[in-house]
């Protein structure tokens, strides 16, 4: 499979044995891995895309010369799809009906889905998030900012989208630790109840908010969207559209049609493809954002059109999630003892992958990052751009006067 596939750069793989092999074509840093026992070889051959990040997660894949994502940027850059056999594609096609199977029946896992991820000890995205916990796609702009910049600069550019005015009721759907709908709310004055479902989000959130002295105007609470009721100036969502699921997107934006007022905006942000997915990661699936999918435009747009919004504005960001991604990853390695303290080394080396797989992907499939601006109305965004730059502008201005946010406490 390997001689298939790497066509380019160095790798060498020490089987259980002691022998070594070579792949590539020597060009580029050296790469060596090993492999612990006589079988691990052959089960990741027979399922690659499960068996790799297990086989590194249990310690019987060692990276011995670089570290796992440079032999995952590696695999990528050579292209994966070529090493591909009959029966793997056989085994991807099986798990995607088994994905689309599993979406369309009358049961709500989002609540578990949800747990699974973000009610880890908070402890943990303390060791690699900004300041804020922005736990999404920064915006790094300009390029050589930090990572605590970036989150901010993201933070400015949503909300410059999302054309706000001081009274206005916002709602945040999945909401997280809190930053942004506090951000929403000292910027710009306004009203904003955060929907999530984490328990352990929401606990740290309303503790900031109180903190902060904004409960009065900056609520959570702990609530499905399809259960939102009342009505809406703006709607925000920055990062959540992944876990709806493919077949859910009529609900979801029939719901936030529901809940918008009809001069009203809404500011989608996501994790999109370039072309609908022929398969699901099954390591991401099981360890990481079971229930989650990365939607191409084309299966998204039918079910905005449909719930009746008018596509504002289609913003595609290349490249951000990987540096951020990047950002996180030195982080988590940087504190990797603090980490093993909370969980145990098996828990780090799976953190670790899905960071660095993530990356890769990021760097090398061509993934976007995509913020879509959505509203009833033709005259509720104005028609030029303009008014983006001029809302950051001011923006910057409250940023300098804005009191410095206090360490997440939990």
């Amino acid at each position: 499979m390997l001689r298939r596939m790497i066509t380019t750069g160095q790798l060498l793989v020490v089987d259980s044995s002691g022998a070594v092999s070579r792949y590539g074509d020597g060009g580029g840093r050296m790469l060596r891995i090993r492999l612990a026992d006589a079988v691990v070889g052959r089960e990741i051959a027979t399922d690659p895309a499960l068996k790799l990040g297990e086989a590194y997660m249990d310690g019987r894949l060692v990276v011995e010369e670089g570290d796992i994502f440079d032999v995952l940027s590696l695999l990528r850059r050579n292209g994966i799809r070529r090493a591909a056999t009959p029966a793997h594609k056989a085994r991807a096609l099986m798990r995607l009906v088994a994905y689309q199977l599993s979406a369309r029946l009358p049961i709500n896992r989002n609540r578990r889905n949800v747990a699974h991820h973000y009610d880890l000890d908070a402890r943990l995205f303390d060791l690699f998030l900004d300041h804020d916990w922005q736990y999404s796609c920064a915006y790094f702009e300009p390029r050589d900012i930090s990572l605590d910049e970036a989150q901010t600069a993201k933070k400015r550019h949503v909300t410059a989208k999302l054309l706000l005015e001081p009274g206005q009721r916002v709602l945040d759907v999945g909401s997280g630790w809190g930053g942004l709908a506090m951000y929403l709310a000292e910027s710009s004055g306004v009203d904003v109840t955060g929907i999530t479902l984490s328990e352990e989000q929401l606990l740290v959130s309303r503790k900031r908010a109180a903190e902060r002295g904004l409960a009065d105007r900056v609520r959570f609470k702990l609530m499905d969207y399809v259960d939102v009721e009342g009505a809406f100036d703006r709607i925000v969502s920055v990062g959540m559209f992944e876990h709806v699921g493919l077949a859910n997107y009529g609900r979801f934006f029939n719901t936030m049609s529901r809940v918008l007022k009809k001069e009203g905006v809404m500011l989608l942000h996501f994790i999109g493809r370039v072309r609908p997915a022929h398969a699901i990661n099954p390591w991401i699936d099981k360890y990481i954002f079971p229930g989650g999918y990365l939607p191409a435009l084309s299966e998204v747009l039918p079910a905005v059109e449909r719930a009746g919004f008018l596509v504002k504005d289609i913003e595609m960001l290349p490249m951000h999630y990987a540096w951020t991604l990047r950002a996180w990853r030195e982080r988590f390695v940087a504190r990797w003892d603090d980490a093993k303290k909370i969980y145990d080394e098996r828990f780090c080396r799976m953190w670790e992958f899905y960071l660095a797989a993530m990356e890769a992907a990021f760097r090398h499939d061509r993934l976007p990052v995509i913020q879509i601006q959505l509203a009833r109305h033709q005259g509720a965004v104005p028609f030029a751009r303009d008014y983006i730059a001029e809302a950051e502008a001011r923006l910057r201005a409250f940023e300098t006067t804005r009191a410095p946010l206090a360490p997440v406490r939990f």
